[in-house]
C-alpha cells in the first residue's frame, strides 16, 4: 500500500522551555494503523503511513506526556477499531473521539463509551467535503448526549457565524477544533475570530489551542503569528481550553517537530497555573480521566 502523505518528524526534541506538569494530555492526536491489522477505509482521501500505538506511547516518553485523547481520523472512516485498541492498551490513561453513523446501534455506542469515548467529531471544512447531512447529524448528537458525550467540531472559522443556530441549540458540550482554523494573517480583530471569542462566551464552548503548524502563515516554526490568537482565546475562556500535538500530522505543509510544538505552550500561557489547566485539569473534567 503506497502511502500519499509523509509519516511524522522521527526524532522530535523533548521539551526546553518548560517541563510539562504530571498528568499532561496531549487533547488532539491520532493513529494510524497498521494497516495490516486495521485496514484503511476504501474511499478515504489520502493514505498515511503506520502510525500506530507503539509509536505513540514512544513520542509520549520523549515528549514528557501522560495522558491522551485520541480523535478518529477520516482515512479509517467509522471503523474505529484501531483507536479502541490503543484506548485498551493506555489502562485508563487515554480518551477518545469517535466517529460514527446512523448504523451504530445503542449497543455499539455503549461500547465505544465503556472503552473510554467521550465524544464524536463532524466535519464542517468545505475541502474536507463540507457539512454532514444535517438529520443525520442532530440524530447523533441526540443519541450521544444521553451518553453525557460532547461533540468535536471541525470548522472554518469564516463559517462560524452560519452555523449560530446550532450552536444555540447543543443540548451538550462542543469544542472547536483547532481554533477555528483562523486565517493567522488577517489579525485578531478579524470578524471571525472576533466571533469564536463570543462563542467562548458559552459555557458549554470548549477550544483546541492546537494546529498552530496548519494556521502559521509561513508553514514553519517558530508560529509566533499563531501565539496571539491562543492568548486570547485562554483569556477568554482559561477553564475550557485544550492542547493537543495533532500527531502524526496528517496533510500539512511541513512537518513540526512535536518538540516545538510542547514549547509552544510555553508561549501561549506563561505561568505554571494556567499550563495545568491546558494541560491537566481542563482534558480531565472534559473526558473523566481518573
Amino acid at each position: 500500500m503506497e502511502r500519499t502523505i509523509p509519516p511524522p518528524y522521527s526524532d522530535p526534541h523533548a521539551p526546553t522551555a518548560f517541563t510539562p506538569p504530571p498528568n499532561a494530555c496531549d487533547a488532539h492526536c491520532h493513529v494510524f494503523g497498521p494497516a495490516a491489522r486495521f485496514p484503511f477505509a476504501p474511499n478515504r482521501t489520502y493514505t498515511p503511513p503506520d502510525s500506530g500505538i507503539e509509536d505513540f506511547a514512544a513520542l509520549q516518553v520523549r515528549l514528557g506526556l501522560t495522558r491522551a485523547v485520541f480523535v478518529q481520523a477520516s482515512c479509517h472512516g467509522t471503523d474505529n477499531a484501531a483507536m479502541v485498541d490503543a484506548l485498551k492498551r493506555g489502562n485508563g490513561r487515554y480518551a477518545g473521539v469517535a466517529m460514527i453513523e446512523d448504523s451504530f446501534t445503542d449497543d455499539d455506542i455503549a461500547a465505544l463509551h465503556e472503552a473510554g469515548v467521550r465524544g464524536t467529531r463532524f466535519n464542517f471544512v468545505q475541502h474536507l467535503g463540507g457539512a454532514p447531512d444535517m438529520d443525520v447529524f442532530w440524530r447523533l448528537v441526540n443519541r450521544v448526549s444521553g451518553f453525557g458525550w460532547h461533540i468535536v467540531l471541525h470548522f472554518d472559522a469564516r463559517d462560524l457565524a452560519t452555523y449560530w443556530d446550532l450552536f444555540d441549540r447543543m443540548p451538550t458540550p462542543f469544542v472547536i477544533d483547532h481554533m477555528g482554523r483562523i486565517d493567522a494573517a488577517a489579525g485578531v480583530d478579524q470578524e471571525p475570530f472576533r466571533r469564536l471569542l463570543d462563542l467562548m462566551e458559552d459555557e458549554r464552548a470548549w477550544v483546541k489551542i492546537s494546529g498552530a503548524e496548519r494556521l502559521t502563515a509561513e508553514g514553519s516554526p517558530p508560529y509566533d503569528d499563531v501565539v496571539p490568537y491562543a492568548q486570547a482565546l485562554i483569556e477568554a475562556a482559561p477553564d475550557r481550553v485544550l492542547w493537543g500535538t495533532d500527531w502524526p500530522h496528517p496533510n500539512v505543509r511541513a512537518m513540526p517537530d512535536d518538540g516545538d510544538l510542547v514549547d509552544l505552550v510555553a508561549q501561549f500561557a506563561a505561568d505554571a497555573e494556567t499550563r495545568n489547566k491546558i494541560l491537566v485539569s481542563n482534558p480531565e473534567r472534559l473526558y473523566d480521566f481518573g
